[in-house]
């Protein structure tokens, strides 16, 4: 199968990267990002039309939602049908709805299938990627994905796989807050903020951080014989406690922690032990 790439820049070219060959064809507007996939032998396109027409699946990894719907629509007139179009951008899950319906009439399948991992993880082949879409355009994308990806996840129809990355992100960016927080603290304390991060990364790496809770399959209450309650029971004395002792230095050094303290009033809640006594 021929598979397209559109879309060549710090994602885009070392995702492509991994599938270089003859069965891949590239197009970016920089002449500049395609050379280095040609001469591994990818062929170039000399337009968005060129790659619809040649391939069985087209990634594209743009910029917006603005620039997505553009390129879509080039992709749509000129590809045949039992195409599939992958789109890695973060966009907006209706977005990638609406682009499945317009889609349709021209027996095109549409998955959303952004990733996570950022530049390192494209470069070493070995981000996630979360899929939205049909069971059968999933099957045909799952191979080609594994080139560039090591976890390929099927999470339900179209506009489900960005529905998982804006729920992931959430984490990610709210985590950056909470991170900066942190670190007026931990500066106020005299401490050094390097070395801080230094057992933040290190610590992270060893427990999976703020993943390491997500452990349920649903944010209902625990139920008192469920195997995680006692485990989600210790989790909430050690963070209240900790919770309380960082805010108690905060409130000594005239820091402001307004996420520490809407933390502390919600973590029980998190944790599925909102009906329970402390």
């Amino acid at each position: 199968m021929t598979y397209g790439f559109i879309g060549l820049g710090q994602m885009g070219a070392p995702m492509a990267a991994h599938l270089a060959g003859k069965g891949l064809v590239v197009y970016d507007t920089r002449a500049e990002a395609v050379q280095g996939l040609t001469a591994k032998g990818a062929t170039a396109a000399s337009s968005v039309a060129e790659v619809a027409r040649a391939a069985g699946v087209v990634s594209v990894m743009v910029r917006d939602d603005d620039q997505v719907n553009e390129v879509a629509a080039e992709i749509l007139a000129s590809a045949r049908a039992g195409t599939v179009l992958a789109i890695h951008s973060t966009i907006r899950a209706r977005t990638a709805q609406e682009l499945a319906e317009r889609a349709r009439p021209y027996g095109i399948e549409v998955v959303d299938a952004p990733v996570s991992g950022g530049f390192m993880g494209a470069d070493a082949g070995t981000l996630a990627v979360m899929v939205g879409g049909t069971p059968e355009a999933f099957a045909r994308c799952e191979e080609p994905f594994g080139a560039w990806a090591e976890l390929v996840l099927h999470m339900g129809p179209v506009g489900a796989g960005t529905r998982t990355k804006l729920a992931r992100n959430l984490l990610h960016f709210v985590a950056f807050t909470a991170a900066a927080e942190a670190q007026r603290l931990a500066e106020a304390s005299g401490v050094s903020l390097r070395k801080l991060a230094r057992v933040v990364r290190h610590s992270d790496a060893l427990t999976g951080g703020a993943g390491s809770i997500m452990l349920r399959s649903t944010t209902a209450p625990l139920a008192p014989d469920d195997e995680l309650y006692a485990i989600m029971r210790h989790v909430r004395a050690l963070g209240e406690k900790d919770l309380t002792f960082a805010l108690e230095l905060a409130d000594e050094l005239g820091v402001d922690a307004p996420l520490a303290r809407l933390a502390l009033t919600r973590f029980a809640a998190g944790l599925g032990l909102e009906d329970l006594d402390g």
